[in-house]
């Protein structure tokens, strides 16, 4: 029985969730493919990166045609002879925008494998993504699928131009946002050390109050019940402060040596 105590038998082994047997797996897979990706000259880069964002915007593309098929089979189609030129290509933008499986898949195949494309170029020749290399990008796929899809009307390549440029607006406007909510706020390097010893006492509702004060790092030593009390911090958090700063070895040398 004791040499049995440390083991389990096979049978009641805990089972892993297959959903993560399968995550883990697929994360396998995609880290092994980046890495492989990585090493390759930047012309087999681009053809895979390419492919590979084609293939994923013509499964969407395909997609949207579905669920889009029955407003385009709805639209009826007018004699052209009755239309001028500008409301036939105003009725030609709809059907390219409401087209069929086959039609989407293919429109948004176009545009996101070039988006695709030109990011990868654009990253591996500046060595880093950034909001000009995300519009270049944007600006490409715009034109591109202003021009397969039959939105440019008599003047595809004015057209092509226009789309290209609002792609490239919307994305630049997106990447900016993006970056502004993803990035950490900037820490103020002054107030490094009060902040950690108002987090470690409990205080840490009172870091406006010392900045609003300009009591930064280096006023700590110098700090009297009078500093903290025009600041408008109450008498208990005062005791509290004062007396972290009398028992931290630093502070204190500091305070010995201003003496």
């Amino acid at each position: 029985m004791e040499e049995k105590q440390g083991t389990m038998a096979p049978g009641l082994m805990p089972q892993q969730n297959p959903l993560e047997q399968l995550q883990s797996k697929f994360k396998q897979v995609e880290n092994g493919f980046r890495a492989w990706l990585a090493k390759q000259s930047l012309p087999v880069e681009a053809a895979v990166v390419t492919t590979t964002g084609a293939f994923q915007g013509a499964a969407i593309g395909a997609l949207m045609g579905t669920l889009t098929n029955d407003v385009s089979s709805s639209l009826p189609t007018p004699p052209q002879a009755s239309m001028n030129p500008q409301a036939m290509a105003s009725f030609k933008q709809a059907q390219a925008l409401s087209g069929g499986p086959l039609v989407q898949a293919r429109n948004f195949a176009v545009m996101t494998g070039v988006n695709a494309g030109i990011s990868c170029v654009m990253k591996r020749l500046r060595g880093k993504e950034d909001v000009q290399s995300s519009m270049a990008a944007a600006f490409g796929s715009g034109a591109m699928f202003s021009l397969v899809s039959g939105m440019g009307g008599p003047n595809q390549a004015a057209n092509a131009v226009t789309s290209g440029l609002f792609f490239a607006l919307v994305q630049g406007g997106l990447f900016q946002l993006g970056q502004k909510f993803s990035q950490p706020p900037v820490e103020d390097v002054n107030y490094s050390r009060t902040k950690s010893m108002l987090n470690s006492l409990g205080l840490q509702n009172y870091e406006n109050n010392f900045k609003k004060g300009l009591l930064s790092d280096s006023t700590l030593p110098l700090l009297t019940d009078s500093a903290l009390r025009d600041v408008k911090i109450p008498p208990g958090p005062r005791l509290l402060i004062l007396d972290h700063i009398h028992r931290d070895p630093t502070l204190r040398e500091k305070q010995r040596h201003r003496g």
